[in-house]
């Protein structure tokens, strides 16, 4: 199977459409609330596909119709368990039996090779998110537009394939198509999301290690504009109510500086070792700058009882002063093991014992991983007689690529993302007895004021260049017969300044 990096799919070669031999099974998964003519329609326009019939199943996910939609040529769900599009979706792919779910709308208009043209990618990699060509018109009988978003978005990363992380900003339930055994690994659905259900997926596909392709073969048509194209500020302010929750990504949503998120944007793992050492970690942790991160500390807490005990000899004495000190901190979780990943937060860092990070530690790995779309950034804090002692800072999404595949996660990881090893000090990372007391606001301050130094720093070395600049183009002048040019980047200056 070939490895794509970050999201450049252009190492694929995809047959062309009439030319292979499928073996995969579809089951394509229409959410539907009283659009029987619409529907109709459209299933209709699935019994010509040239994807073999015997190779798919349409599942139409009924959200309470008046009356109970009845459709020859499909299986008709109801659902049950809450309602809208996430509902309704959910419903749809837990009835649904093929290796591959394909979300459609059900006032699609499609084109005969529309699903063959998806799935010869499923046939390729096993971890694609396919997004059809989605063209939007009045009448059936029109060719249609896509949306402003859509086209903005393809035309500024190449199809997607400059994309990176982001990629999956533009997967869209209209048209588009996962491995099963993806999308349940990705946590299937939401239920509760009756708007924006498909974004809110697209990111835990990305955080699974999907690649997203869009395929303009893939030829669909939407009758009638989207609710985004419609009333679209009014869907930004219903939908950012909840998206900055559960999708870290979107910095812009989270700009409270210290209230809690549901999805933290980094895990951190902290060994629970002596009270003392690991209460300095943590604490370090939450004081850092960037609030939306969580910690998780791992001991053997199943073996605290609440049974009688000498309450200051006990031998699991530290861990139970960590368990009471932190129980009712939500940004604290306790495990019994470090977890194997960070899903759905973008971002693990694995401390190890008795260091400390400092106040802006998260926030510049974030923006060092972030600058290449890294996935490892490790962290060399020691040498000892055993080896390289190292904290790892991990991108959630690289190392779910890298389970696809046979070898070592670290290689892996380095030749579909890239990684880099680092000094700790650069970082800020300290033994737990060279860290400082938090102090909230204070150390974010410090932090701050650090970063503003480096930035002045670089401002003075630019003015010292410009002045040389300035010095040498007025000796030049006085040997000129005018001065201007000498005058015109002085006022260029000036106002840049």
């Amino acid at each position: 199977m070939t490895r794509v990096r970050h999201n450049d799919y252009g190492v694929l070669a995809p047959p062309p459409i009439g030319t292979w031999r499928p073996a995969l099974t579809v089951s394509v998964v229409i959410p539907a609330r009283d659009c029987r003519g619409e529907l109709e329609r459209t299933v209709a326009a699935l019994a010509r596909q040239t994807y073999p019939a015997e190779l798919t199943e349409v599942v139409v996910a009924d959200d309470g119709s008046d009356p109970p939609i009845e459709l020859p040529g499909a299986r008709v769900v109801r659902v049950r368990d809450g309602w809208g599009r996430g509902a309704a979706r959910e419903a749809g792919r837990l009835a649904a039996t093929g290796d591959v779910i394909h979300w459609l709308d059900a006032d699609m208009i499609l084109a005969e090779d529309h699903l063959e043209a998806h799935m010869r990618w499923h046939h390729l990699i096993d971890h694609a998110v396919v997004i059809g060509d989605t063209r939007f018109v009045d009448a059936p009988d029109e060719e249609g537009v896509q949306s402003p978003y859509t086209r903005r978005t393809l035309e500024s990363t190449r199809m997607l394939r400059d994309a990176g992380s982001t990629a999956y900003l533009l997967h869209t339930g209209a048209s588009s198509s996962v491995r099963a055994d993806l999308l349940h690994a990705a946590g299937g659905v939401d239920v509760e999301l009756n708007m924006a259900e498909d974004t809110e997926l697209g990111y835990r596909l990305a955080q699974a290690g999907a690649v997203f392709i869009p395929d303009p073969q893939a030829r669909g048509r939407h009758v009638g504009p989207s609710t985004v194209m419609r009333r679209e500020k009014e869907v930004h302010r219903h939908n950012w109510s909840y998206l900055g929750d559960l999708i870290p990504d979107l910095r812009w949503l989270r700009t409270h500086p210290s209230r809690h998120w549901r999805v933290p944007y980094v895990r951190v793992v902290v060994p629970g070792t002596t009270y003392e050492e690991t209460r300095t970690a943590v604490d370090a942790v939450l004081a850092g700058t960037v609030s939306d991160t969580a910690v998780t500390v791992v001991g053997p807490w199943d073996r605290l009882t609440d049974g009688r005990r000498a309450s200051l000899d006990e031998p699991l004495l530290d861990l139970r002063l960590l368990r009471n000190l932190y129980r009712y901190e939500p940004r604290v979780a306790f495990a019994a093991a470090e977890p194997l990943s960070a899903a759905p937060s973008p971002f693990l860092l694995s401390l190890p014992p008795g260091w400390a990070p400092g106040p802006d530690t998260v926030s510049r790995l974030v923006r060092l991983a972030d600058a290449d779309g890294l996935g490892l950034v490790c962290v060399v804090l020691a040498e000892t007689a055993d080896g390289v002692v190292a904290a790892r800072f991990e991108r959630t999404a690289a190392f779910s690529r890298a389970a696809f595949f046979h070898g070592d996660p670290d290689d892996l990881v380095d030749e579909m993302f890239g990684s880099l090893w680092v000094g700790g000090a650069e970082y800020g990372i300290v033994p737990v007895a060279e860290a400082e007391p938090p102090t909230g606001d204070a150390a974010k301050w410090r932090a701050l004021a650090a970063r503003r130094l480096e930035e002045v720093k670089e401002l003075r070395g630019t003015v010292e260049r410009l002045s040389a600049e300035v010095a040498r183009l007025s000796a030049e002048s006085r040997d000129e017969a005018g001065t201007g040019r000498f005058s015109s980047l002085i006022r260029h200056l000036r106002s840049a300044g």
